[in-house]
């Protein structure tokens, strides 16, 4: 069992049920969110090239900055184009 922690609230601990993941990423929209932490590019760039590679589309996306969530209509629009989300979290 993966217990997985959710590091915007250290008050309580929410349950989530993980959402299955696709058998494979070929011919599937996959985003792709920078949220703005310094070389998160770098790091989104090369998934990119990874991701077109094995067949995939690869949708960019940015959140204005990375202490606060991401707005409700930029979570939409991902959730309207997206099969799959990979989120960088580097520095």
């Amino acid at each position: 069992m993966t217990i997985f922690l959710d590091p915007t609230s250290e008050r309580s601990v929410a349950t989530r049920t993980l959402v299955s993941r696709p058998p494979a990423l070929r011919g599937r929209v996959v985003g792709l969110l920078d949220i703005s932490k310094p070389r998160g590019n770098v790091f989104l760039d090369r998934i990119a090239e990874r991701l077109v590679a094995e067949g995939a589309t690869a949708l960019r996306f940015t959140k204005p900055t990375y202490t606060k969530p991401a707005p409700i209509d930029l979570r939409q629009e991902i959730a309207s184009k997206c099969a799959v989300l990979i989120e960088a979290l580097a520095d």
